[in-house]
């Protein structure tokens, strides 16, 4: 599938730019603004303009995506490099698999490194660590609804096992509440949490924040994150009141399953690489 996708080659030609803002125009020093703006115009589909795809080893061991003789960069500007082979390998097979028309959408991981290497909102370690803490007040299995019983009783059946793991696991106290406002958060489990996660780096605070945001849930990342609940666990239990639902009343045709397979595929490719 991926056509000389191990065999690292050296000597490239001009670097290729795969969005609709102008082409072969680096700006070395981009504003805040503008990477802004430059991020909101990429176009989701365009027609595909390159026969094969590979990879390579560049400057400090970083890996570089080929798409013909030419490298890729980011809507930023900068050369796309991610940190290891798997990486490179998973982005370069998200391009290889596009047809006549790219479908920038659906380049999960392509759109994560971007994020990555550009970070065109200019958020500190700090900023994210934050923002991922603040899912805790609302975090998906620490809310828990009065009725109807059989919700009552699933959420607490379901939900209780995990809380009492990661409470146990980062000897922490989390609870839950059926009130609109979550349940009150200790500061030292913030505290617990936010040294923890202070310990990754921002390429995996990245891939990290695009979980929690997905799953509604600090608490289920970190059971992803830990080996306790595997990919298909955490978006069920994430989903627990809309497959209540849907057993109650019914699947939507189709639409209910697309959601289902597209979300634990992509967390399944985040957590591998």
């Amino acid at each position: 599938m991926l056509r000389n996708i191990c065999r690292y080659q050296r000597q490239f030609g001009q670097v290729i730019w795969p969005f609709s803002f102008p082409q072969g125009q680096h700006v070395p020093s981009l504003s805040t603004h503008l990477q802004k703006a430059k991020y909101a115009s990429a176009t989701t589909e365009r027609k595909k303009f390159y026969e094969n795809v590979s990879i390579s080893q560049g400057e400090g061991g970083l890996f570089e995506i080929n798409l013909d003789k030419r490298k890729l960069k980011t809507p930023g500007g900068k050369l796309f490099t991610v940190p290891n082979e798997a990486i490179a390998i998973a982005v370069a097979t998200e391009w290889d698999v596009q047809k006549d028309t790219l479908k920038f959408y659906t380049m999960h991981l392509t759109t994560l490194c971007n994020t990555a290497l550009d970070n065109p909102t200019q958020r500190t370690k700090e900023r994210m660590i934050s923002a991922a803490l603040k899912f805790l007040e609302t975090d998906t299995i620490c809310y828990r609804v009065e009725e109807p019983p059989g919700l009552v009783e699933l959420q607490g059946n379901e939900w209780d096992p995990v809380m009492n793991w990661i409470e146990q696991r980062y000897n922490v106290v989390i609870g839950s509440s059926s009130s609109i406002m979550g349940p009150q958060i200790p500061e030292e489990t913030k505290e617990t949490f936010q040294q923890h996660l202070n310990s990754y780096n921002l390429w995996s605070l990245t891939g990290l924040e695009y979980v929690i945001t997905q799953l509604k849930s600090l608490v289920l990342s970190f059971g992803l994150i830990d080996r306790h609940l595997s990919v298909e666990q955490a978006v069920v239990l994430s989903r627990l009141e809309e497959e209540y639902q849907i057993q109650r009343w019914g699947n939507v045709e189709w639409a209910h399953d697309y959601d289902m397979y597209e979300f634990t595929a992509v967390k399944r490719k985040i957590l591998q690489d």
